[in-house]
């Protein structure tokens, strides 16, 4: 897995580092074909002072690209609901892989039982 961290108008520092692979990992626990992982992070000059802080992650698993964001107050807190998002969607993903696999092993059975 390809893991790329990168900040905007920020300084990307070790603690934030840290965070975003112990973070990170929640997701290969789920799923393990992710090839690429780029997160980046940054500080938008909004006039929304609460929603500064931004975090946005694209994700390269094998059939498809999974891209999700977040704002938030605090780099920590739009981290983590940064992640949250991608587990919900590397979960869903998984699930549409696995529903679609069972079903060509079902009908392939099928196939064999009527020959």
């Amino acid at each position: 897995m390809n893991l790329t961290i990168s900040g905007h108008h920020l300084e990307v520092t070790p603690a934030l580092r840290d965070y975003v692979t112990t973070k990170l990992d929640r997701i290969t626990r789920h799923f393990d074909q992710v090839v690429d992982v780029r997160v980046l992070l940054s500080i938008d000059n909004t006039s929304d002072k609460d929603r500064r802080q931004r975090a946005e992650c694209n994700i390269r698993v094998k059939g498809s690209d999974i891209h999700a964001e977040s704002n938030q107050q605090d780099m920590y807190a739009a981290i983590d609901d940064l992640m949250d998002k991608l587990d919900r969607q590397i979960i869903r993903h998984k699930d549409k892989l696995t529903t679609h696999n069972s079903e060509a092993q079902r009908r392939m059975i099928q196939e064999m039982q009527q020959q």
